[in-house]
C-alpha cells in the first residue's frame, strides 16, 4: 500500500488488556490507492501531460511571438494579400508569396502584422531557421506598391529572411521607375538580404523549381487558398479540443486518485456507480476525438488517395505529421486511462468485496460464537437410557442447526481464500479472518464429535447397566421359581443344578463384565450420580453371583448326601413361579420355567439361610408380589426397542423413515436449489438448467414443507394411539395429491437431467453434501416414500388378522395361556385402515400413471377435462367404418398397436413407437384420438377370441375392435368402462327434468 487514510474500521476489535487493536481486524476500507493503482496513475498523468504540450499553440505553431489562431486572424487571412503556398527554395527555405493586390497599401498595419506572424510561425523550427523566401508580385502594378511592400517587410516582418525576389511591372514607365528606385532607396529599406528583380516567371523558374511554384507564378503546385484556411483552422481546433480534453482526464484522474473509500456498503456502490458514469462520458469524448481525428487526417491526405500519382507539398506534409503525432499521444493517453480505470475500478470492487466479506464475517462468527457457547451449555450426558436418547436428540438438532452457520463460514473462508488468490490489497487482513473461521469451525465440528462420543459412550454404559439389572432380575425369577419340594429328589436337584449353570452361562453370552472391567471401560464419564448407579448395580451383580454361587453348593452338597426322606413343604406363596412376557430378552433362561419339574430332596434349613442371609431375595420377593398384583415388574418397564409391540414398532419406523425422508428433501433444497442463486457459482450452471430449474425439482419444495410442518406433527401423535394412523392418512387424503403433480413432472426433470448430469454444478453440490449417489436418485424419494407408506400398513393390517394373538402376562399363571384371539383393534379401526391403504394404493395407481400419460407427446391441453385417469393398458385395435350411403364396411385387416388410457369420462388412443435408448428400445406415445363416453356403447364379440370386446358411436358409423393380451384384462376393461357408462346415464336420468 502506497497511501492510506486515517480511520477506525467499524468492525474492528480491540484488546482489552493494551487497548490496541487487533491486527487481523485492521482497517483496510479506507485505502486511498493501491501500488498498482498509483503507478497506472502515474503513467496516465505523462500522456495527459504530453498530449496538452502537443496540442499547445507551440507544437502546431511553432514560434510563439505572438501567438495567433486562424480563426482569430481569419478576415485577413481571407483577404490573401500573402500566402504560405507550401512551396520550398533550393535548400529547403518556406516561400511565402505576396501575390497581385490593390489594396495592398490599404490594409492595416495590424493586420499585415498578424498575418506575417501567423504565416512565419507555421513552418517547423528547422525550416524558419534557414530564412524565407519571399516572391512579391507586381506585375500589373506600380513601383509606390513595390516600395510600399519592401517597406512594411522591412519594418514588420517577424522572421529571418534569406532572399526577395520581385517580378517588376510589365510597363515600361513603371518597370524603368522600379528600377530607379531599387538602386536609390535600396539603404532606406535597411534590407541585409538580395533583392532580385525578375522581368519575368522563367527568369523567377531560374531560382525557384517549377514545382515549388503555383499556377499564377507558371508553376505546378497545386494550392487553393480556401481549403488550406479550412485545413489550419480545423487542425487548431482539433488541437484545442485535445488540450481541453487532456486537462478534464488529469482532473478526473486526480480526484480518483484521491477519492476517500466510504466504510458502507451503499455509499460503495453509489461512489462506484458514479466513478463508472464519469469514466464513460470521458471514454465516449475520446473516441469522438480519435473519430473527429482521423476524418480530418483523411481530408488532408484526399490529393494523395484520390490519385496514385499525387504528392503532397511540405506544408501538407507538416499537417499530416502533425495529426499523425496528436493521434498517436491521444491513443497513448487514451490506453494508460484504461489501465489507471482498471486499477481503479479493480480497487473499488475489492473495497466492497471486502466490506461484504467483514459484516459475512462478523455475522458468522457470531453464530458460531453462540453456537459454541450453546455446545458449551450441553453437559448433561443423562442417568438413563431414555435420558441419553433424548439428549441425543436434543443434540442431533443442535448439530443440525449449526451446520448452516457452519456451511456458511466455510463457504466464506474459500471466498476469501479467492480473494487472497486474486491479490486482494486487504489480503494481510483476509487472511488472519480466514484461518480464525476455519479454527472455528474445526472447534465446532470437533466439539460435535467428543459430545456425540462422549453421549455414545453414555449410551453403552447406561444400557450395559440395564442389560446387568435385567441379568439380575431374571436370576431372581429362576431362583424363585425353583420349588423346594421339587427338590427332594436327586433327578429334582440334577435339573436346578442344570438350570442354574444354563443361566450362569448366559454371563458370557451378555458380556456381564467385572467391576475393574467396568470401572476401566467408563471412568471418564462417571459422574458421581452415574457412579453411584453402577456401583448400585455392580454390588447387585455381585450378591446374584454369590447367591448363585451359594445355591450351587447347596444343592450340590444335597446331591452327594445320602439322607432319608424328609416331608415335602410347599414353598412360600410370595415365590411362586410367575409367567415372564415374552417381551423379555433373555427367553433361554426363561424357558424351563414352562416345564414340569419332579419333586426332589431338599435340604430346607440351609435353602432357608440363604434366603434370610441376603437382601436381594427380599427384593426379588417385593417385585414378584408387585407383579402377582397387576404391577409390572421392572423387567417389564424397559424401554428398549424389543419390548415395544409389533404395531408400535412399526409405528417407530414410520417416524424414524418421515425423518429421514424429510431430511432428505431438505438437503435438496439446500444444497442443489438455494445455491443456484449464489452469484459466484452461476457460471457453473448452463442456461438450459438456470431456465428450466423449476421443471427438474418439480414441487419438492411443496413436499418438505407440507411434511415437516404437518404431517409428521400429526404421525407424531400415533406414537401413544397407533389407531389414529389411518385417520392421518384418511384426513390428509386431498393434502397428498401433491404427489400426483411431483409425479406429472418426473419425465421432464428426467429430461433436463439427462442433458445437464454431467454439468460442474452437480459435482460441487454432491460433494458439499457428501451425498454418494447423483441427485436424481434423490429425487426418486417420493415415489419411495409411497410405497413405504404402502408397506407399513400393510404391516398393520396384518397385524390385525385373527391369527395373532397378544398375550397379557397378569392373565397367564404357572405357564398356563388363555385360549382364542384378541384382537388389538375393534371393526371400526380396522375398516379406517383399509380405506386408509385403499387411499395411498390409489395413489401409487395414480402417481404411475401420471408418470405414463407425462410421456405422451401431443396430448390436447383440454384432456384434463376427462377426469381423472383410472386405467391404460396395451391393445391391438381394428378400426371399422360404414359408409352412410352404401353402408358398405371398411376393416383394416391387420390391426394397430395402440396404447389406451380410461379416464372418468372419456377414453384416448395413442400410438406406439419404439425408440432406442441408452438401456435399449423403450417405447413412446403419440396422441392419435381421444372420445367421450357419453357418445360411446361397448358390446361383447359373440364369436371369435375370448380377449376381444367393441367399442363404437352411438352414431354406428365408426366403431373398434380391442383384442387385450389376456381374458382377464378383457374382463378388467369391459366392466370398468360398463360401469362409467351405467354410472353416466344414471346421473343423466338424475338431470333430466320432470
Amino acid at each position: 500500500m502506497l497511501a492510506a487514510s486515517p480511520g477506525v474500521n467499524p468492525m474492528a476489535t480491540w484488546c482489552k488488556k493494551c487497548g490496541q487493536q487487533d491486527p487481523r481486524y485492521a482497517s483496510y476500507t479506507s485505502v486511498r490507492i493501491t501500488e498498482a493503482e498509483m503507478r497506472a496513475y502515474h503513467h496516465f498523468l505523462e500522456s495527459c501531460i504530453r498530449l496538452e504540450c502537443m496540442a499547445k499553440k507551440d507544437e502546431i505553431m511553432q514560434q510563439e511571438i505572438r501567438p495567433l489562431l486562424a480563426v482569430d486572424i481569419i478576415e485577413p487571412l481571407h483577404r490573401q494579400f500573402a500566402i504560405l503556398s507550401g512551396g520550398r527554395g533550393k535548400d529547403g527555405a518556406p516561400i511565402i508569396t505576396f501575390p497581385e493586390f490593390v489594396g495592398f497599401r490599404h490594409i492595416p498595419d495590424e493586420d499585415f502584422l498578424n498575418v506575417m506572424t501567423y504565416l512565419t510561425s507555421i513552418p517547423s523550427v528547422e525550416a524558419a531557421a534557414i530564412g524565407f523566401v519571399i516572391v512579391i508580385d507586381r506585375r500589373r502594378d506600380k513601383w509606390s506598391s513595390i516600395k510600399a511592400s519592401l517597406t512594411r517587410i522591412a519594418v514588420a516582418f517577424p522572421g529571418n529572411l534569406q532572399l526577395i525576389f520581385i517580378l517588376r511591372p510589365s510597363r515600361f514607365i513603371q518597370r524603368t521607375l522600379t528600377d530607379i528606385g531599387i538602386k536609390y532607396y535600396r539603404d532606406e529599406f535597411k534590407m541585409k538580404v538580395p533583392i532580385v528583380l525578375l522581368s519575368s516567371i522563367s527568369d523567377l523558374q531560374g531560382y525557384i523549381d517549377k514545382s515549388q511554384l503555383t499556377e499564377d507564378l507558371g508553376g505546378t503546385l497545386e494550392y487553393r487558398h480556401s481549403q488550406w484556411i479550412n485545413h489550419r483552422t480545423a487542425i487548431e481546433t482539433f488541437a484545442l479540443t485535445l488540450k481541453t480534453t487532456a486537462q478534464m482526464l488529469q482532473m478526473f484522474g486526480a480526484h480518483l486518485a484521491t477519492t476517500e473509500l466510504p466504510r458502507g456498503v451503499p455509499s460503495t456502490e453509489e461512489l462506484l456507480l458514479s466513478h463508472t458514469r464519469q469514466r464513460d462520458k470521458l471514454q465516449d469524448e475520446l473516441k469522438l476525438l480519435g473519430e473527429q481525428g482521423a476524418t480530418l487526417l483523411a481530408c488532408i491526405q484526399e490529393p494523395v488517395t484520390r490519385s496514385p500519382t499525387g504528392k503532397l507539398n511540405p506544408n501538407e506534409l507538416e499537417n499530416v505529421a502533425t495529426m499523425e503525432r496528436l493521434l498517436v499521444q491521444l491513443d497513448e493517453t487514451e490506453k494508460a486511462f484504461i489501465q489507471f480505470w482498471s486499477e481503479h475500478h479493480l480497487k473499488l470492487n475489492q473495497c466492497l468485496q471486502l466490506q461484504h466479506f467483514e459484516h459475512s464475517f462478523c455475522e458468522v462468527k457470531l453464530a458460531l460464537d453462540n453456537l459454541l457457547a450453546e455446545q458449551a451449555e450441553f453437559t448433561d450426558i443423562g442417568d438413563s437410557v431414555m435420558r441419553v436418547e433424548q439428549l441425543l436428540k436434543e443434540h442431533k438438532k443442535l448439530r443440525e442447526k449449526g451446520q448452516e452457520p457452519l456451511e456458511k463460514a466455510q463457504l466464506l473462508a474459500i471466498i476469501g481464500d479467492q480473494h487472497i488468490q486474486s491479490h486482494h490489497y486487504a489480503a494481510d487482513s483476509i487472511r488472519p479472518k480466514c484461518a480464525e473461521l476455519r479454527h472455528l469451525c474445526a472447534d465446532c465440528i470437533n466439539e460435535n464429535k467428543k459430545k456425540y462420543n462422549l453421549l455414545g459412550k453414555s449410551l453403552e454404559l447406561h444400557r450395559q447397566l440395564d442389560k446387568v439389572s435385567q441379568w439380575c432380575e431374571a436370576g431372581i425369577y429362576l431362583l424363585a421359581s425353583q420349588a423346594v419340594d421339587k427338590c427332594q429328589s436327586r433327578e429334582g436337584v440334577d435339573v436346578s443344578l442344570n438350570d442354574i449353570q444354563a443361566f450362569l452361562g448366559t454371563a458370557k453370552e451378555y458380556q456381564l463384565p467385572s467391576s475393574k472391567e467396568f470401572y476401566q471401560q467408563f471412568e471418564l464419564i462417571l459422574t458421581p450420580d452415574v457412579e453411584a448407579r453402577a456401583q448400585k448395580v455392580l454390588q447387585k451383580l455381585g450378591d446374584v453371583q454369590e447367591i448363585f454361587h451359594k445355591r450351587q453348593m447347596s444343592l450340590m452338597k444335597l446331591a452327594a448326601r445320602q439322607t432319608r426322606p424328609v416331608q415335602p413343604v410347599a414353598p412360600h406363596p410370595e415365590s411362586s413361579p410367575k409367567w415372564v412376557s415374552p417381551k423379555t430378552s433373555l427367553p433361554s433362561v426363561l424357558a424351563p420355567l414352562q416345564k414340569e419339574q419332579p419333586y426332589a430332596e431338599t435340604d430346607l434349613n440351609s435353602l432357608e439361610k440363604e434366603a434370610n442371609k441376603t437382601k436381594f431375595e427380599d427384593k426379588n420377593e417385593e417385585i414378584l408380589e408387585g407383579s402377582h398384583n397387576g404391577e409390572k415388574p421392572e423387567l417389564e418397564q424397559l424401554g428398549s426397542p424389543e419390548n415395544l409391540s409389533p404395531s408400535r414398532h412399526i409405528i417407530r419406523d414410520l417416524l424414524e423413515t418421515e425423518e429421514a425422508y424429510i431430511k432428505e428433501m431438505k438437503s435438496i433444497i439446500d444444497g442443489y436449489i438455494t445455491p443456484m442463486d449464489f452469484i459466484w457459482l452461476k457460471h457453473l450452471i448452463p442456461d438450459v438448467l438456470q431456465n428450466n430449474k423449476d421443471f427438474l425439482f418439480g414441487n419438492i419444495r411443496e413436499l418438505y414443507e407440507f411434511h415437516n410442518g404437518t404431517f409428521l406433527k400429526e404421525l407424531e401423535k400415533c406414537t401413544e394411539i397407533p389407531e389414529l394412523l389411518a385417520h392421518c392418512f384418511l384426513r390428509r387424503k386431498e393434502d397428498l395429491q401433491i404427489y400426483f403433480k411431483y409425479h406429472k413432472n418426473l419425465p421432464r426433470a428426467r429430461a433436463i437431467w439427462q442433458e445437464c448430469q454431467d454439468c460442474a454444478y452437480f459435482g460441487v453440490c454432491q460433494r458439499q453434501l457428501d451425498h454418494n449417489l447423483p441427485l436424481f436418485k434423490y429425487l426418486g424419494g417420493p415415489s419411495q416414500r409411497l410405497i413405504k407408506y404402502q408397506m407399513l400398513l400393510k404391516g398393520l393390517l396384518d397385524l390385525e388378522s385373527p391369527e395373532d394373538l397378544e398375550v397379557d402376562p397378569g392373565d397367564l399363571e404357572g405357564g398356563s395361556t388363555k385360549k382364542g384371539p384378541k384382537r388389538t383393534e375393534d371393526s371400526a379401526s380396522l375398516a379406517e385402515l383399509h380405506q386408509a391403504l385403499a387411499v395411498v394404493e390409489d395413489l401409487i395407481k395414480s402417481c404411475e400413471l401420471a408418470v405414463d400419460l407425462a410421456a405422451v407427446t401431443g396430448c390436447p391441453d383440454d384432456i384434463r377435462k376427462l377426469g381423472k385417469l383410472l386405467m391404460h393398458g396395451s391393445f391391438s385395435v381394428w378400426t371399422v367404418h360404414k359408409d352412410g350411403y352404401k353402408m358398405k364396411d371398411f376393416i383394416r385387416f391387420k390391426p394397430s398397436q395402440r396404447q389406451i388410457y380410461l379416464f372418468e369420462r372419456g377414453i384416448v388412443f395413442c400410438k406406439i413407437r419404439m425408440e432406442a435408448s441408452d438401456q435399449g428400445c423403450s417405447p413412446h406415445y403419440s396422441f392419435k384420438k381421444s372420445m367421450k363416453l357419453t357418445t360411446l356403447s361397448i358390446h361383447q364379440l359373440e364369436r371369435g377370441n375370448n380377449r376381444k370386446f367393441e367399442i363404437a358411436n352411438q352414431n354406428g358409423l365408426e366403431k373398434y375392435i380391442l383384442q387385450a393380451a389376456s381374458k382377464e384384462i378383457r374382463d378388467c376393461w369391459f366392466s370398468e368402462i360398463s360401469k362409467l357408462l351405467m354410472e353416466q346415464q344414471n346421473n343423466n336420468k338424475d338431470f333430466q327434468p320432470r
